[in-house]
């Protein structure tokens, strides 16, 4: 819901999304019989990440992974995993991603086991799309937005579109033009969106002030003033060596 708009303001659609069957990516995988620390360093060592595939009811089976195939797979947006053990597969999607914090490489991968026809409940990325008007800050309070899809049709994000909104505007769950057969997975009145004034050069120079304030930093005085100040305080030393004779 658009709100605080001017009368004379004409919502911009929402743009919608066709939803797609998912491309699955196949990948081999080994079974892993090694656990712990020096295990999964390792298995590091190698290129290949410790994984484990859970959900069903099922007991969780734990597997290594090449490392750069699992990267490339992972840049797509929910991927949906095909786990190759040669004698069995698993359709699976990433749920718990562990990266190292410096380097970025994958360190582990939880991946949720689904089956086609399921339903699944996956955040999705949010695209602004267009241009608010020239003096208008565009917020977005929330990059993803939780849904729940089919397991082999995940879309790939959700364009909303912010062309010539104004200050004041503000985009909810409830508006967002979901993908057919998706449904929110969140409140509806979660804000997505806000749009508000942009800062002036002046607000930006007295927040920054404050915040410096609030740090303890202080700035030297510039040159013509540290020379008036000097200037000041030579005179008030020579009228109190004049008082005291």
């Amino acid at each position: 819901m658009l709100t605080d708009q001017p009368t004379d303001f004409e919502q911009p659609a929402l743009s919608s999304e066709e939803t797609f069957p998912v491309a699955e990516i196949k990948i081999a995988a080994e079974t892993r019989t090694e656990f712990g620390k020096g295990a999964a360093r390792r298995i590091r060592r190698a290129d290949k990440v410790p994984a484990v595939l859970y959900g069903h009811g099922s007991d969780p089976v734990h597997v290594t992974l090449p490392g750069h195939d699992l990267m490339m797979a992972l840049k797509n947006s929910n991927a949906l995993l095909t786990i190759d053990l040669g004698s069995d597969e698993h359709l699976a999607i990433p749920k718990q991603i562990q990266r190292d914090p410096i380097k970025g490489f994958i360190e582990h991968a939880d991946l949720l086991i689904v089956k086609r026809g399921e339903k699944v409940t996956v955040d999705i990325p949010i695209n602004l799309v267009g241009e608010a008007v020239s003096d208008a800050l565009v917020v977005l309070e929330n990059s993803t937005v939780a849904i729940e899809a089919e397991a082999t049709h995940i879309p790939q994000g959700i364009d909303v579109s912010v062309e010539g909104l104004e200050p004041g505007a503000q985009i909810h769950a409830s508006d967002l033009s979901l993908p057919s057969g998706s449904t929110l997975a969140v409140d509806a009145e979660l804000l997505i969106v806000n749009v508000t004034n942009a800062p002036t050069a002046a607000d930006v120079e007295a927040e920054l002030a404050d915040a410096e304030a609030e740090a303890g930093i202080e700035h030297d005085a510039p040159e013509g003033e540290a020379a008036e100040g000097a200037g000041d305080a030579a005179e008030g030393d020579a009228a109190e060596t004049a008082d005291a004779e």
